[in-house]
C-alpha cells in the first residue's frame, strides 16, 4: 500500500513538472497513473477496513477536507490558469460514495447519495470531473475479482481525463495517455498484490502536507529558472 502511495506521489510530481518551464510534454503519460492509484489506495483502504469501526473513515474524509482547504492556494499559485479545484475535493467526494456501497445505514447511503449529486453538479469544478469522481468506487468492485475486471476502473479513467481532447489530437504523446489511463488500474491491482516484501517508509498524516508543499517547491524551481 505504501509502495502504491509514493509511486502515485512520484508521477503527480512528474507530472506537475510540466509546468516548471522546461519542455517537458513527455511526463504526461507517467502522469496519468497518479489520480487512478491515489483512488485505488482509498479503494484498498475501504476494502482492508469494511468491517472496522467507521471512526478510521471520518478521519480520512476530515484530513482530506482540511488540506483540500490548505492546498487550494498553492495549487492556484503554481498552475495559474487552474480551472477547477485541486484533486482533493474529488477524492473527498470519491470516498464518500465508495464508502457508501460498504454501509447498510441509512444515513451512510445519503451521504454516498449527495456526494454523487454534488459530483455530477459541479463536474466542470472538480479536477476529474464527475467520472472522477465515481473512480474509487469503481476501483472499490474489482477487488477480489479476476484482473479482466480492471477495464470497468480503467474505462472510467480514461473518461475522467478528458478522452475527447486526447483523441481528438492524436499524437503519440495523446495515445499513450490514454492507453495508461486504461492500464493504470490493473497496473495498481498487480502492484498490491505482487509486490507485498517491499516497505518503504509508511506514509502517515504527515503525507497529507506534501500535496500543498510540492506546488510550493515547484513554484520556487520555476522563480529560479525562470
Amino acid at each position: 500500500m505504501d509502495l502504491l502511495k509514493w509511486l502515485a506521489l512520484v508521477c503527480m510530481v512528474l507530472d506537475h513538472l510540466r509546468y516548471v518551464g522546461f519542455s517537458l510534454d513527455g511526463l504526461y503519460v507517467p502522469g496519468r497513473l497518479a489520480f487512478p492509484w491515489f483512488c485505488l489506495a482509498i479503494a484498498a483502504n475501504l476494502h482492508r477496513a469494511r468491517n472496522a469501526q467507521v471512526t478510521g473513515h471520518w478521519r480520512y474524509l476530515g484530513w482530506l477536507l482540511l488540506f483540500s482547504v490548505i492546498s487550494e492556494v498553492p495549487y492556484r499559485m503554481f498552475i495559474e490558469d487552474a480551472d477547477t479545484l485541486n484533486v482533493l475535493p474529488t477524492l473527498a467526494l470519491g470516498l464518500l460514495i465508495a464508502r457508501g456501497s460498504l454501509q447498510k445505514a441509512v444515513f451512510d447511503r445519503g451521504l454516498a447519495l449527495i456526494a454523487c449529486m454534488v459530483g455530477a453538479v459541479f463536474s466542470t469544478h472538480l479536477m476529474f470531473g464527475f467520472f472522477g469522481v465515481l473512480l474509487p468506487l469503481a476501483m472499490l468492485l474489482v477487488f477480489r475479482r479476476p484482473w479482466y475486471f480492471s477495464l470497468l476502473p480503467g474505462l472510467v479513467c480514461v473518461a475522467a481525463n478528458q478522452w475527447q481532447v486526447l483523441l481528438t489530437s492524436g499524437s503519440l504523446i495523446a495515445m499513450l495517455g490514454l492507453a495508461t489511463c486504461l492500464i493504470a488500474p490493473l497496473a495498481g491491482l498487480v502492484l498490491l498484490r505482487q509486490a507485498k516484501s517491499v516497505s518503504p517508509p509508511a506514509m502517515r498524516r504527515w503525507a497529507y502536507a506534501l500535496y500543498p508543499a510540492h506546488f510550493l517547491l515547484l513554484l520556487l524551481v520555476r522563480k529560479i529558472i525562470a
